[in-house]
């Protein structure tokens, strides 16, 4: 068995970072401790309704999100608010497997269609990369809304 692990971002926004990469993975904002949430419920708001009553003060409401992979199979995504900018490469960014099993134009145009899908997200394209054979077989690097690097893989 293998450790489980989480990916920490530091942001300036938590939450719309963190509801960026929930749509871009599928992933699910999990509700507040001891909270049973009806299957439509909002998780954010019921977050915000938890944290009135503990008493946190609004400006602190945004601090930090996390989401999950609502199959319990990839690793949870933690979000902390932190002042400064982002100023250089990220030494660690996430490759989103965009296109398994498929290969050459087929496998070009599925990352050019979720290419698409994350630029109406907010994402930002930055750069195609052909396939060049034999180990090379093309991906889509792109940045989210804080400008961290991914790729489509």
């Amino acid at each position: 068995m293998s450790d489980q692990i989480q990916v920490t971002f530091d942001a300036h926004d938590p939450r719309a970072l963190s509801t960026f990469w929930r749509d871009v993975l599928g992933y699910v904002h999990p509700g507040p401790p001891g909270v049973d949430l009806p299957e439509d419920a909002d998780p954010l708001a019921a977050w915000d309704d938890f944290l009135a009553q503990a008493g946190v003060p609004e400006e602190q409401r945004n601090t930090r999100s996390a989401i999950e992979d609502p199959d319990g199979n990839g690793p949870r995504l933690f979000f902390r608010q932190v002042p400064e900018d982002k100023v250089a490469k990220n030494r660690v960014h996430i490759d989103v497997r965009a296109a398994p099993g498929l290969e050459g134009e087929k496998r070009m145009a599925a990352l050019e269609a979720e290419c698409e899908r994350l630029v109406a997200l907010g994402a930002t394209r930055i750069r195609r990369h052909e396939p060049t054979p034999p180990l090379g077989v093309g991906h889509i690097v792109m940045a989210d809304l804080e400008g961290n690097e991914f790729c489509l893989d």
